[in-house]
């Protein structure tokens, strides 16, 4: 059994270490505590022999075993079925890493179940071990616990992606813009909608245990505590759509400025064409009189006359400042 940790919990503290499972739920039946069991990487059978120990609805072990689940929150009868998602920023690779827990909340119980190593519920089992006043709230105080801690891994995320936006942003305005910036651009895009796809969720979950919470009498600092969280997730989810629109912003700016800068290049190089053009065509009118007149053809007028030579090179030379004056007055040169 992929047991990271089983105990039974009476008015705030821990007063039994499980050795299994059966032995929690036992345990827990005949006190008035609960039973805190956490799993991780657990495969199927293991699920559906936990499942069956606490009564788990035969729906939501199968959640647990396709794995993959959005932050959802599902009620069968007196026992609850949750999917978070937690989040963690990965700086050399400019990336976000989502974990995956399952939590099973009955009145006497609860059963998390992490499908990945992120993040360690073992600080929450510690901290609530050290606020007995919290834990003696029962199955919901864990519960709480926990979607404080997932809603805390969500700070260093946004803080990480908030940098890369600044550097981005510096990017862009920079002296060289190059296909580097837009990817870069795209893929901090790709990450942001990732991280908006667990954020979001988890506010609606958050909504549906307020409600919950007002409707059952859960204890009043208990209901504080869930409001809190709600609003945690709100602020993370405000900022994250304001990164895509910083990103959005960003990427419509680096493309004018790109399609800016080659329009520069182009005129550019036009200017530098219609230069290459004047000084062709000038150059070309002296080489036309020289050809015709080193034909060495017997029959050529002029060719016995004695100012022949000095006006063949004044005509070069007439012809080649006339189109230096017109090139120069349309400004090609």
């Amino acid at each position: 059994m992929a047991i990271v940790d089983c105990a039974v919990y009476v008015e705030g503290a821990r007063v039994h270490d499980a050795v299994s499972v059966e032995d929690a739920v036992s345990r827990a039946k005949r006190s008035t505590g609960f039973a805190w069991v956490g799993l991780l990487r657990p495969s199927d059978d293991e699920l559906e022999s936990v499942g069956s120990a606490f009564g788990m609805h035969a729906l939501a072990i199968e959640d647990a075993m396709k794995g993959h689940q959005r932050s959802k929150l599902e009620r069968y009868d007196e026992n609850l079925a949750l999917v978070v998602r937690s989040a963690r920023y990965l700086e050399s690779s400019e990336t976000v890493e989502f974990g995956e827990i399952h939590l099973f909340v009955t009145p006497k119980a609860v059963v998390s179940v992490r499908l990945a190593e992120e993040p360690d519920l073992g600080t929450v089992r510690s901290r609530l071990e050290e606020e007995p006043r919290l834990l003696e709230l029962g199955p919901r105080a864990v519960l709480y616990a926990v979607l404080d801690q997932v809603a805390d891994s969500y700070e260093p995320v946004v803080a990480g992606l908030e940098n890369d936006i600044d550097e981005v942003e510096d990017q862009i305005f920079g002296e060289e813009i190059t296909a580097k910036v837009s990817r870069r651009i795209y893929a901090l895009h790709r990450e942001v909608i990732g991280f908006q796809r667990a954020v979001q969720p988890l506010a609606g979950v958050l909504d549906e245990l307020r409600l919950l919470a007002a409707t059952d009498e859960t204890d009043i600092e208990l209901r504080r505590l869930f409001r809190d969280v709600h609003d945690h997730v709100i602020r993370v989810g405000d900022r994250v759509d304001n990164f895509r629109s910083l990103l959005d912003n960003a990427l419509s700016t680096h493309m004018a400025l790109v399609a800016q800068r080659q329009t520069e290049a182009s005129l550019a190089q036009n200017e530098q064409t219609k230069q290459i053009s004047a000084w062709a065509a000038i150059l070309f009118a002296p080489s036309l009189v020289g050809t015709i007149y080193g034909m060495n053809f017997h029959h050529m007028p002029e060719l016995a006359w004695a100012w022949g030579y000095p006006f063949a090179l004044g005509l070069m030379a007439t012809l080649g400042g006339v189109l230096f004056g017109v090139f120069k007055h349309v400004k090609w040169i």
